[in-house]
């Protein structure tokens, strides 16, 4: 089954821009399709393949901060070619 996800990754600390950035270099590195904008970052790909990597990536993330959230969203369907019809 294909998914689509949206990621927020919210250090709470001065110096979070490391962790974001390490972040999503790793998402980059993982072979799925991921797209970045100034708000989140997407990936797109099997629902086991993408969960088991940011089961993987998350708690890396978790580790290398003092306090931080991972917002998430999930969609049931490939999104990444998704272009508005206005």
């Amino acid at each position: 089954m294909k998914i689509s996800v949206e990621l927020t990754l919210t250090p709470i600390q001065d110096d979070y821009e490391p962790i974001i950035i390490d972040f999503i270099k790793s998402l980059r590195q993982s072979g799925f399709t991921v797209l970045e904008n100034p708000l989140s970052t997407q990936i797109y790909g099997d629902y086991d393949e993408v969960m088991q990597l940011l089961k993987k990536e998350a708690k890396l993330a978790f580790e290398s901060m003092d306090r931080g959230l991972l917002h998430m969203k999930l969609v049931k369907s490939d999104r990444s070619t998704y272009e508005p019809h206005f």
